[in-house]
């Protein structure tokens, strides 16, 4: 573990992983400055978390003289990583880093590490329900975090070698680290942040960092049926497991056999459970449920544990949640839908007539194969935010159609849900699926799916 007594850090960005790494660093004997781009008026709550700290703060800019004199630069999550300031410390020889990298060089205890376009907070959730069954009245402890929930670095004193660490990492955090868990997840690679990669390849390449400091002793995890991840198996230095609806010759996963989940591993092949047995709504989830099983196998998890896991998980807020009915129609809230690809598998996860909510801020994503599957799928249509325009564009593209039988252009994610009641009939689905950040409105998906709920339970 590093010795930080006496290092000068700056750390960039006081959301939530910011304050866990000044946090962190401080209390270990490092001399902490923090600077973001917000006022200490506006980061009044944050510092006052941090009030019994001796932390420098800079607010309302990142002015090139910060890092001066500094041994390391630590990002949040938000920060970019070609920020002028990043590149600049580089220049000077000055490390730059993150909580996942610091944390992935401090843990004592073996990690599963999961990342995706797609469904990784849902694995990483399960993959964690389903250890923690397997340790069920023993000593061990299972540690969840990184992405989803609280950042690890914050429970680092407090892990051991006999425990198990299953963290979510994103592409924001995967661009800057230059360490790999021992078991890694990559469970697919589709178009999403662009606005901050740049490009699909910047994107893609970022993905692919999680395999790229593993060793022949670890193991990779990836999904048959996503092109881009699959192509990963030709990066993987160890063990390869894989997921997907039917077994992949020469290698050994979980799959599908008619309604049954399958593992084959170790020359063998188990059952795990019923389809059934999965409390998830989605083609998609199912798959994810694959994902989990094989990721759940490749750290030694017993089939009992991984049924256990599928049994007892219920899904997480935010994701095709079902808010409530109201005159018999249900509202679903999948605010985490926050690209096109993700707003098509909520639409594919229901056989009823379908009124959309879909907006927010985009993120110079592609919007014509979602466009065509709303010409197809959804009766009703209400946008808001900030993509609403390009969204309206690119259904205007497929030309005269039956559907959406109307298209609501709103104000506001209230405006929206209003708009929604008004054309909602006995029998519909209402659904929040985005497909854009929440940015232009709110902090964050979960603040969005907050406010949709205390919207729809206010009909």
């Amino acid at each position: 573990m590093a010795d930080w007594a006496g290092m000068r850090v700056v750390v960039l960005g006081l959301a939530r992983q910011g304050k866990a790494m000044a946090r962190y660093l401080a209390e270990h004997g490092a001399e902490v400055t923090v600077s973001d781009l917000k006022t200490a008026t506006e980061l009044a709550h944050s510092t006052l978390e941090l009030d019994d700290l001796d932390l420098r703060f800079v607010f309302g800019s990142h002015p090139p003289q910060l890092i001066e004199g500094a041994d390391l630069l630590c990002l949040s999550g938000g920060v970019p990583a070609g920020l002028p300031l990043a590149k600049q410390a580089r220049e000077m020889g000055i490390r730059v880093a993150n909580d996942a990298q610091i944390f992935m060089e401090a843990s004592p205890a073996p990690s599963i590490g999961i990342t995706g376009s797609a469904g990784k907070s849902t694995v990483t959730a399960l993959v964690g329900q389903m250890a923690n069954a397997a340790v069920t009245g023993g000593e061990r402890r299972v540690w969840v975090g990184g992405n989803i929930g609280r950042p690890l670095i914050a429970e680092l004193d407090h892990i051991r070698e006999i425990d198990l660490v299953v963290i979510e990492l994103s592409s924001f955090q995967l661009e800057l680290m230059t360490i790999s868990p021992g078991i890694a997840a990559i469970l697919n690679i589709t178009p999403n942040h662009l606005d901050r990669h740049g490009t699909m390849e910047a994107y893609a390449a970022a993905k692919r960092r999680i395999l790229e400091f593993q060793t022949p002793d670890d193991t990779a995890v990836l999904g048959t049926e996503d092109p881009a991840g699959w192509e990963l198996r030709q990066v993987a230095r160890g063990r390869v497991l894989v997921f997907g609806w039917s077994p992949t010759a020469g290698y050994e996963g979980a799959h599908l056999e008619g309604e049954e989940i399958r593992l084959r591993l170790e020359g063998r092949e188990s059952a795990v459970c019923s389809v059934e047995a999965v409390n998830l709504r989605g083609r998609h989830n199912l798959l994810n449920v694959l994902a989990a099983c094989a990721i759940g196998a490749a750290g030694g998890l017993p089939l009992e544990a991984l049924e256990a896991g599928i049994r007892a998980f219920t899904g997480l807020p935010h994701r095709l949640e079902l808010v409530r009915r109201v005159r018999d129609v249900d509202w679903y809230n999948d605010s985490i839908a926050t690209a096109p690809e993700r707003v098509m598998a909520a639409i594919d996860a229901f056989d009823r007539p379908l009124v959309l909510l879909a907006g927010g801020r985009d993120k110079d994503l592609p919007w014509e194969r979602l466009a065509a599957l709303i010409v197809k799928r959804v009766d009703h249509l209400v946008l808001f935010g900030e993509v609403a325009e390009k969204v309206e564009k690119a259904i205007a593209n497929h030309g005269p159609q039956d559907r959406p039988y109307s298209v609501d252009r709103t104000s506001d994610l209230e405006a929206a849900v209003w708009a929604a009641d008004r054309v909602a009939e006995p029998g519909d689905v209402v659904l929040l699926a985005p497909g854009g950040t929440s940015f232009d409105e709110f902090p964050d998906f979960e603040a969005r799916g907050e406010r949709f709920r205390e919207l729809v339970r206010g009909l």
